[in-house]
């Protein structure tokens, strides 16, 4: 019986100072973390060191408009290798004018992300066409703009399928050959929607506090698993200048434009850093959903910043049979 004890006092303290000794470490490790951080944020792109993406090949859903036609044209000026998936033909072909202007080359799919046979099929075809992707931009979205009660089952599954479900199947696709390699960076585009739930956004705040979620765990097992050298970042704008919310009328921020929005999240996948937040001041009110209560959350969201007011103005995209 008094063996039985000691061994098992033995076993707790061993337990306690190896809580000790991590917790220790752990803030010793912080202080450290906590200067590169301010250093980093400190000195300006112009004079810190940025990765290169020339001759990456780089993949933008929803590459045909919006963000991703930007993304496009200012990744091929990088000297990257670009591949623009989207649903939408004239799209895609008016991204791929532009750059072929200018002289770059560029490889475009239609794809329709809400079909995971499709997706599955184009990533085989990009690999064999083009190449092994380097980078994957999850950059692909929709919203719907209605209440809950007036969303049809389709438009919410299609929201969902497009949004968050299509992001399983690219990754799955194109993160195997970037593990062979020892080489890659997987970029999920999110929102303040993701963040913070929206007025008429039940379905698109889902799917994006879904990507969140998925990006966030994703991260997790990369580097659980040893996978340092495959990057991730998490992208979380504000509202966009893009048509998508056209006739949100925002109090506080003005949207962002999207030509601002492209250059932040290059610059941000160069930095290879793990999180992306516009504006920057967002991150800093975020917290306070958690921090305040919950009456007074409420009235800072609808009588100060009048975020649903902002959004009873959004236009409403067509029917989804």
């Amino acid at each position: 019986m008094l063996e039985g004890t000691k061994i098992h006092t033995s076993s707790q303290m061993g337990i306690i100072f190896d809580i000790a000794k991590d917790t220790v470490l752990f803030l010793l490790l912080s202080c450290y973390y906590i200067l590169e951080s301010l250093f980093w944020t400190l000195v300006p792109n112009a004079i810190r060191p940025m990765k290169s993406l020339k001759g990456d090949v780089i993949l933008v859903t929803g590459g045909g408009g919006g963000v991703g036609s930007h993304l496009a044209i200012k990744l091929a000026r990088l000297g990257a290798k670009v591949v623009i998936w989207d649903i939408n033909k004239e799209a895609l072909q008016k991204t791929c004018t532009a750059l072929i202007e200018e002289g770059y080359e560029i490889a475009s799919y239609v794809v329709d992300l809400a079909d995971r046979a499709s997706v599955y099929a184009t990533a085989e075809k990009v690999k064999k066409e083009v190449g092994k992707v380097d980078v994957l931009i999850n950059n692909a979205g929709t919203v719907f703009g209605e209440t809950l009660l007036e969303l049809s089952d389709t438009a919410i599954e299609t929201t969902y399928k497009v949004n968050i479900l299509s992001h399983y199947w690219t990754v799955k696709a194109f993160l195997p050959d970037m593990i062979k390699s020892g080489k890659g960076h997987i970029v999920t585009v999110g929102s303040v929607a993701g963040l913070l739930g929206t007025y008429r956004c039940t379905d698109y705040s889902a799917t994006k506090f879904a990507t969140v979620g998925f990006h966030e765990s994703l991260f997790t097992e990369l580097r659980a698993h040893g996978h340092n050298s495959i990057h991730a970042t998490l992208v979380c704008p504000y509202y966009i200048n893009t048509g998508m919310f056209d006739g949100v009328t925002p109090r506080l921020m003005p949207m962002l434009e999207p030509d601002y929005v492209a250059e932040t999240m290059i610059d941000s996948i160069r930095k290879n850093e793990v999180n992306c937040i516009m504006p920057g001041s967002v991150r800093y009110l975020l917290p306070l959903k958690c921090l305040l209560p919950a009456k007074m959350c409420w009235d800072l969201m609808h009588r100060v910043m009048k975020g649903p007011q902002s959004m009873m103005d959004l236009k409403r995209k067509p029917k989804v049979a």
